[in-house]
């Protein structure tokens, strides 16, 4: 059986037993809509132009849990909200590797795209997750915690 929510170690939980333990809840039936985000590794910076080679993300694991927990918790009991579910994984990652599933059953497209953008915006400003980006720039091979990058990317 698939949790609210976590994080997990890479390779360790996959998207169709996701679904699937939603399709077992009990009050499925009032569902009409699964959104679903998945954010990958993107093969350059945020701010463009410099190649991004993989990426290594560790959690705080029992704080990272709690939060997501929580959020899931709040969300759910908006209007119209059958089940949320954030999970996220660590670990070492390639571009184009799946990073985090947020899905959110509801009754309408309305409910649901509002609380997926909702607990997407949540994690990310809430959940005590870090990345170390690998990049490929014409200087060579360098990396850094993102928390550590200054707004300017400086050799």
């Amino acid at each position: 059986m698939v949790d609210c929510a976590g994080v997990h170690a890479k390779g360790s939980l996959n998207l169709n037993d996701i679904l699937e333990s939603i399709r077992r809840r009990g009050d499925f039936s009032k569902t009409g809509v699964i959104g679903l985000f998945i954010g990958v590794v993107r093969g350059e910076t945020f701010e463009g132009g410099v190649k991004v080679e993989k990426l290594t993300l560790e959690a705080y694991e029992e704080r990272a849990d709690e939060v997501l927990c929580g959020i899931c918790d709040d969300l759910v009991h908006k209007s119209g909200i059958v089940d949320v579910q954030i999970h996220h994984f660590t670990g070492e990652f390639n571009v184009g590797d799946d990073l985090v599933y947020v899905v959110v059953a509801g009754a309408h497209r309305e409910q649901v795209f509002s609380v997926l953008r909702e607990a997407v915006e949540r994690y990310k400003s809430e959940v005590p997750i870090f990345k170390k980006e690998y990049v490929i720039t014409e200087k060579g091979k360098s990396s850094y915690w993102v928390s550590e990058k200054p707004h300017h990317y400086i050799e």
